[in-house]
């Protein structure tokens, strides 16, 4: 049967019209940095600016600690994910390989936990990071963003392992493997799809918090990239150009780890469509 070049036609429209869509904003960020601090309050300034202002993106690491910043929000989101990631393996492992009383409860309350907000916890989280002595600490933030992205990291890894046939771990147990020995030599690299999908949700969830860390973080030398751009919001004006600027920087590592494991991110979004 001849295939309808029109229907080629409109899925490529589709597709085009889907990543405009998408784009837009990230264009719209890009000419806001590239504007003059008159233009940005010009009421006849257009999308695109009249003369492009390239400084600004070079002035804005001495407008502000951007780098440290960053570099704050490299290791929250790094050891949040590495966490999660090592408390969810055996954890899905678990679930997914093993039965035990209340396996239906113990996943319904995985599930329930994604409910809860962290705006709700605000006021029990401080009471209980500053009783222990982790308010205004990297490693607070760390343990918090791994605690509240734990629940997706097994559920996503459950799927996985589930997708994985008990017989490749059955057969290297009668090689002499033990559970652990079969889990990290067998189940481990053929879930690396899942693994990584997980890893990369986790990282953007932990790198993109902000109430969290607003809220328990005081110092300046401390604060992640979501916050410290408040330093761009003042009492009289807001310097636009500068704030637009530092969230294009922003983006860069999450750009940067996406490009360079996404051939295993499909893969891993479908490892996990199965029935458990």
């Amino acid at each position: 049967m001849k295939k309808n070049p029109w229907k080629r036609v409109c899925l490529y429209l589709f597709v085009f019209a889907v990543c405009v869509i998408i784009l837009y904003p990230y264009f719209v960020m890009f000419t806001t940095a590239a504007k003059t601090n008159e233009e940005m309050y010009s009421t006849t300034a257009g999308i695109l600016p009249k003369e492009f202002k390239w400084s600004n993106f070079i002035d804005v690491w001495s407008a502000a600690p951007i780098m440290k910043y960053m570099f704050n929000s490299i290791i929250v989101a790094g050891g949040a994910t590495l966490i999660a990631i090592l408390c969810g393996i055996p954890a899905a492992y678990a679930l997914s390989r093993m039965k035990f009383k209340g396996k239906g409860f113990f996943m319904g309350a995985v599930i329930m936990s994604q409910m809860f907000s962290p705006v709700v916890l605000l006021v029990g989280i401080n009471r209980m990071m500053s009783s222990i002595g982790l308010k205004d600490s990297l490693l607070g933030l760390i343990l918090l963003n791994a605690a509240f992205n734990q629940a997706f990291a097994i559920w996503l890894l459950r799927g996985t392992f589930t997708s994985i046939s008990s017989e490749m771990e059955q057969a290297a147990k009668i090689d002499g493997c033990g559970t652990v020995q079969a889990l990290v030599r067998i189940l481990l690299p053929m879930a690396a799809p899942g693994i990584i999908t997980t890893l990369i949700f986790v990282f953007i969830n932990s790198w993109n918090e902000y109430t969290i860390a607003l809220t328990l973080i005081s110092s300046d030398v401390l604060k992640p990239i979501t916050v410290g751009i408040n330093v761009f919001y003042g009492f009289n004006m807001i310097q636009w150009q500068y704030l637009f600027a530092t969230s294009i920087y922003a983006t860069i590592p999450v750009i940067i780890l996406f490009l360079c494991i996404e051939k295993h991110l499909v893969a891993g979004l479908t490892s996990g469509g199965v029935k458990g």
